[in-house]
């Protein structure tokens, strides 16, 4: 199992949406993950109200990539780009943490 840890930003007066659209998160978007590898995936928000983090436990980075191009991940992506900062495809402009500490 690979862990993936990841920041990005919402917008600050976009938090509270962000967050009430994950409560109620789609299933078809479940599925996809599911169906893609991904486990024990999990959001943080940090104390400045705007930085969140994410972990997920993925079986390859081949199935991670692939979530990409799905249909119903473009529309998740479309749906939340006015919540957080994007790129130009909508997905969410993050950066990839490097693990040097794990306890099993």
């Amino acid at each position: 199992m690979i862990r993936k840890v990841f920041t990005f930003q919402a917008y600050p007066d976009k938090v509270g949406e962000y967050i009430k659209r994950h409560a109620t998160i789609w299933p078809e978007m479940v599925t996809m993950l599911k169906a893609h590898g991904v486990h024990n995936y999990s959001l943080h928000l940090a104390d400045d109200g705007t930085t969140l983090f994410g972990y997920a436990e993925i079986e390859s980075e081949a199935q991670w990539a692939a979530i990409a191009d799905t249909g119903i991940c473009q529309e998740w992506w479309k749906s939340m780009a006015p919540l957080m900062r994007t790129n130009a495809d909508n997905s969410p402009e993050s950066k990839s943490l490097r693990e040097v500490f794990y306890l099993a």
